[in-house]
């Protein structure tokens, strides 16, 4: 009997992996490998950050997205895979001071846009992180 090849994650709209609902280390993981391009190590890069950041940090993929909690605290950001770049979320983000510079139509929540070559470790998104970690965050699920 053959044996199956694993088979890649399909890409969606935007080059956004389609990994299925999982809680912890290995589907992050997944979605990280799947990430396309440049985009993959952007992705491992800030997914790096967030855990050096948060100890003990949750993480899960709900929607074919990555999410970062505290436990008890729910979720404080998640992050997708748009063409050409990839659109952070914080949450709680317009508790944030100064406010990340993408609006949302939700009240609560705004968005950074990591392009090509954007640096990702900077002190500006080391401190939307610490701060995003320590509001009460969304339950989402």
């Amino acid at each position: 009997m053959a044996s199956k090849k694993p088979t890649q994650p399909k890409l969606l709209s935007g080059g956004n992996p389609q990994i299925p609902k999982g809680d912890g280390d290995a589907p992050v993981e997944a979605y990280l490998a799947a990430m396309p391009g440049w985009k993959q190590g952007a992705g491992r890069e800030l997914d790096a950050l967030i855990v050096r950041l948060v100890p003990g940090v949750r993480k899960a993929v709900r929607w074919n997205t990555p999410f970062y909690g505290v436990e008890g605290q729910g979720w404080f950001l998640g992050f997708h895979c748009f063409t050409k770049y990839i659109k952070v979320t914080f949450l709680r983000g317009a508790a944030l001071d100064p406010l990340p510079p993408v609006g949302s139509k939700d009240p609560n929540a705004r968005y950074l846009h990591i392009e090509e070559g954007d640096a990702i470790d900077t002190p500006e998104n080391e401190a939307w992180i610490r701060q995003a970690a320590t509001i009460p965050g969304d339950p989402l699920f």
